[in-house]
């Protein structure tokens, strides 16, 4: 059994399926997902106590199922609203995150409702990424924030910037982005994101992680203490985890490559196309030169030939036309 342990860390890496719901999932250790939700909303909400609702996947297809977390939180204040909270690693997520709130809120409205009667409460999706979003960003607009690994969605009129519906909110986490180091960790919400990122790799409760909130993972989260059939789940998670980055960065350097030799083609093309024109533009000119000289000259030659004719001096028809005097002799 140490064997198989050697290679994993001393700590669950929360970044896996397993170790998402092993800290966050269970309702002993809610504590750990109320003080998480609560450094993402910032005093926006209080998070007092929450509840696990079941959670139906109909409809998504095996290999895009993730860990799903339907939360109905109860606020300081007494309010109840809807937190849907997932980990991610796919593509499509901007549809799928409005596909998902769009199927929560739709199942707040009992079937065959009449009247006008469609109050809501407020519902919020919460998607904790492991990836660059705007990786493919093709509005050309970049993101200027301090915090560029954070989105905090609303509708908003886009005229007036105003919230349009304040019922509705999307935060996001976009983690390959959280690039801050321990000295730059300004807000609980920083040392948790630091935390998911580099849990796996630490051997103890560091210094500048606050004990009182964070003592409690790395109390609950040495491997050492996973019972056999948790470890083997978690070996099953953290390899399902690996294969899936390797693909994806396969993809990626793939992606990269193609994206090179295309470039290099089209800047061969570009090369070509722009080498042709401009021999095709100079061969124009220097035949249109050419053609104009040749012209000319014919037209001193009959000039030249009518003046001798006439039996004016060849010099002077030399000096008039710009002929030599052998060229007009020759004539």
């Amino acid at each position: 059994m140490a064997r198989s342990k050697k290679h994993l860390g001393r700590y669950v890496d929360p970044r896996t399926d397993f170790g998402w719901k092993f800290y966050f999932g269970r309702e002993d250790n809610k504590i750990l997902l109320i003080e998480f939700l609560n450094s993402l909303f910032h005093g926006e909400k209080t998070i007092s106590d929450l509840r696990y609702k079941p959670v139906e996947q109909d409809g998504d297809y095996e290999e895009m199922r993730r860990v799903v977390f339907d939360l109905h939180c109860i606020g300081s204040d007494g309010e109840v609203f809807i937190i849907e909270m997932q980990q991610l690693f796919q593509e499509f997520f901007k549809d799928r995150a409005v596909y998902y709130t769009s199927r929560l809120i739709n199942k707040q409205l009992a079937r065959g409702k009449k009247g006008s009667d469609y109050y809501l409460p407020e519902v919020y999706f919460i998607g904790i990424l492991e990836f660059d979003m705007d990786r493919n960003r093709s509005s050309g607009i970049s993101r200027v924030t301090e915090r560029p690994y954070f989105y905090d969605v609303a509708l908003c009129d886009k005229l007036t910037k105003e919230i349009f519906y304040d019922k509705l909110g999307y935060k996001m986490i976009s983690l390959p982005l959280f690039n801050k180091q321990p000295e730059e960790l300004k807000t609980v919400m920083d040392q948790w994101l630091y935390l998911l990122k580099h849990l796996s790799t630490m051997d103890r409760l560091p210094t500048f992680l606050d004990k009182r909130i964070f003592g409690l993972i790395f109390e609950i989260g040495e491997i050492g203490k996973l019972t056999e059939e948790e470890l083997m789940s978690y070996e099953a998670s953290l390899k399902h985890k690996r294969d899936a980055e390797s693909v994806f960065n396969s993809a990626k350097k793939s992606g990269e490559a193609l994206g090179h030799a295309t470039g290099l083609a089209e800047g061969h093309a570009k090369g070509l196309a722009k080498g042709l024109a401009e021999g095709k533009a100079k061969g124009l000119a220097e035949g249109k030169a050419k053609g104009l000289a040749e012209g000319e000259r014919k037209k001193a030659l009959e000039t030249a030939k009518a003046f001798k004719e006439m039996g004016l001096p060849i010099a002077d028809i030399a000096k008039g036309t710009g002929l030599s005097v052998e060229e007009v002799e020759k004539l």
